[in-house]
């Protein structure tokens, strides 16, 4: 069985030809401010939440309930329905808008989608920075949502079809690159916010959003639509090929622009790619659609993407320590991250998740111990344990930014055929949302309940996908997006399903 689950490029895929142009560079930088949008959002999140400030003025219950009740767990201090919605509600939102954005995205281009959700972001910050009440900082988070929904439908697909296809695993990852970005620039903004005077500093943290929101914004009306996208929307060929000649850099890009005419041919013969999908010819992309996601949001990452600094505060460490500890796990996620752009197209993506998975599942099972046995409820880490701590934090975040971090989201963007692109990717957004609004909806919940006990189920689902990835992920580096889908008639697995009926 060990021995059948190992899988190669197939003999003979064919690469075109192409360079990674300062044009094409631009364009996915650009882009990728959805992606640094994204991790903003998710790091400010998590920094304000541990703010005196801000649970006095929003959630006074809260702070009175961790400043006053000497009595309560450690590990139920923070633990508020009402708190954990003011996180969740944003990807409750995204959820909801990704059905639509996929529809939009796939009539009017990933262009106008990405302007669409760079608008929605730069309200939702503005909002977010003047709110007054509850009700305010809600709605912020709905529109902020909405802007999710659209830009994460757009902006991977995007980078996928632009990027060289011998470059394409580190341009998608780059979107994770720069969401890991995103976030570091929040912890620092909320390490220096919340030593302001007069308790406004978190109106800075959400307020600032606008920043990189309107640089996606205004990016998106002066980028060029994917060569992809316009071949489907039914433009000129003549007109994508020198489009194409401009992004690749060259001249013979025939065999290119074939292949995407040919792709957009079959998909105009797809009326309901939702229902499409469920055939079993794309039961592996979607099942990869659907577990990739999902396998990301129960590695426990976003126990430290959201909470990290209410985490360490929940063993001892003092709010300005907290926040200085998050922006040091930050740093290394970041530089990991990046890290995986370089690496993914030389190692290919099966030995990266395999070894960040494992990676991780240490990590979690020690971070786990340290609180098992010296943190209980009502005491605290010494500085010696709570150092160690923040190293396997640390360490951990190194495996997550190197694997399933970038490869979760790009993945999925790439093994999908053009007639079912825009669902494939609308399923996949759509599963991370959920499970993305779930855990930050119940993990306070949950630290309070199983306490310590937390950090082993994490450890048991890293058990589950390390082998998944090991069984039934075929390995994909240096195909051309448009040749995917020979990786799955060639797998041990898979291709006793898709070979049993023709592709449409």
């Amino acid at each position: 069985m060990a021995v059948g689950a190992i899988s190669i490029a197939p003999a003979g895929a064919s690469q075109y030809g192409g360079k990674i142009t300062i044009f094409v560079l631009l364009s996915c930088i650009t882009a990728g401010m959805g992606g640094v949008i994204f991790g903003y959002d998710i790091g400010v999140s998590g920094g304000v939440t541990s703010m005196d400030s801000f649970l006095k003025d929003l959630f006074p219950g809260v702070y009175r309930r961790m400043i006053e009740d000497k009595d309560i767990s450690n590990y139920c201090k923070f633990n508020s329905q009402l708190l954990t919605f003011f996180t969740s509600s944003m990807y409750v939102s995204g959820l909801i808008t990704t059905f639509f954005a996929s529809g939009f995205t796939e009539k009017f281009g990933r262009r106008v989608s990405m302007l669409f959700g760079g608008a929605m972001f730069v309200i939702g910050a503005a909002v977010g920075g003047a709110a007054v009440n509850l009700y305010m900082i809600l709605l912020a988070r709905v529109l902020l949502g909405i802007g999710l929904g659209f830009s994460t439908q757009a902006v991977p697909l995007y980078l996928s079809e632009m990027a060289p296809s011998k470059h394409r695993g580190a341009f998608s990852n780059g979107f994770q690159f720069l969401l890991s970005v995103g976030g570091l620039i929040a912890t620092f903004v909320n390490y220096g916010s919340e030593k302001i005077r007069g308790g406004w500093g978190w109106r800075v943290s959400f307020g600032l959003a606008v920043i990189p929101s309107s640089m996606l914004a205004l990016g998106a009306v002066f980028l060029p639509e994917t060569p992809n996208s316009l071949i489907q929307q039914g433009k000129d060929p003549k007109i994508v090929m020198k489009l194409l000649q401009k992004i690749r850099g060259i001249d013979d890009v025939a065999e290119e622009l074939e292949d995407i005419t040919r792709a957009s041919d079959a998909s105009k013969v797809v009326k309901h790619p939702f229902k499409t999908i469920l055939e079993r010819t794309y039961r592996p992309q979607l099942s990869m659609a659907i577990l990739l996601p999902f396998f990301q949001q129960v590695t426990g990452i976003n126990v430290i993407g959201f909470y990290a600094p209410v985490l360490f505060r929940t063993v001892g460490t003092a709010e300005s320590g907290s926040l200085m500890s998050t922006v040091i796990v930050a740093v290394i996620g970041a530089i990991c991250t990046f890290a995986s752009m370089v690496l993914v197209d030389r190692f290919g993506r099966r030995v990266l998740f395999i070894s960040g998975g494992i990676t991780m599942l240490v990590s979690q099972v020690i971070i786990g111990a340290i609180m098992a046995t010296q943190l209980g409820d009502q005491g605290s880490l010494s500085k010696g344990y709570a150092y160690f701590l923040v190293i396997f934090v640390c360490i951990y975040v190194a495996g997550f930014g190197l694997s399933w971090g970038p490869l979760g989201w790009m993945v999925p963007s790439k093994i999908f055929p053009l007639e079912i692109r825009s669902a494939g990717q609308s399923i996949t957004v759509a599963v991370n949302f959920l499970l993305t609004g779930a855990v930050a909806q119940t993990f306070l919940a949950m630290l309070c309940h199983m306490k310590s006990g937390l950090f082993f189920f994490f450890a048991g689902w890293l058990v589950i996908m390390t082998v998944f990835i090991y069984m039934f992920l075929p390995e994909t580096k240096n195909l051309p997006i448009e040749k995917i889908d020979q990786v799955w008639r060639e797998h041990w697995f898979w291709r006793r399903i898709v070979n049993q009926q023709p592709k449409i």
